[in-house]
């Protein structure tokens, strides 16, 4: 085989592998691992994208969505709109929606909450935040929080919104101890 052949398979054979890794990473992020978690939900306050206070000892009682994304995260703004139909669904039945943005210029993602007219508060995340809910290895991940203040879901990728709803609601309709 000549060196010009060599060279022409080792291209190949590189370019097929990378779609390879391309497709199973897309297909990860496509498809979420769903963990029962049941861990006591960890306390953070911090200041909204709009000056507000989020306490999520505020929302005690309730059943708390939190999504960790990005708006420079593909998976993570196809979420937005469907997180918005869900706090607007059920936020009188006692759901709240907290997006906790990770790395995100902070103009950037004041600009992406008014083009998308999110109805759930977004504040910027650290490591600090991800680390106390257990850890965040891939963007987005969302956990589900009882009225319990127990983590009854965590979702790594991009979420099944039909799986997501159904355990919104079995949570708000779980009995309260």
């Amino acid at each position: 085989m000549s060196r010009m052949s060599r060279r022409f398979v080792l291209l190949i054979t590189i370019a097929v592998l990378a779609l390879g890794v391309y497709e199973g990473v897309h297909r990860f992020g496509r498809h979420q691992a769903v963990t029962a978690v049941s861990n006591p939900a960890p306390q953070f306050s911090a200041t909204d994208i709009n000056g507000g206070s989020v306490n999520t000892a505020d929302y005690k009682g309730k059943v708390v969505l939190v999504n960790f994304w990005a708006a420079w995260c593909g998976p993570c703004t196809e979420e937005v709109p469907q997180f918005i139909a869900l706090q607007k669904k059920y936020q009188d039945q006692g759901l709240q929606v907290v997006g906790v943005s990770v790395d995100d210029d902070p103009d950037v993602l004041l600009r992406f909450y008014r083009k998308y007219q999110m109805n759930y508060p977004v504040v910027p995340g650290d490591l600090k935040v991800a680390d106390a809910f257990g850890g965040v290895l891939g963007l987005p991940t969302t956990f589900l929080i009882g009225r319990d203040s127990r983590i009854h879901g965590k979702h790594n990728g991009a979420a099944d919104f039909s799986v997501i709803e159904r355990e919104v609601v079995a949570l708000l309709h779980a009995p309260q101890n």
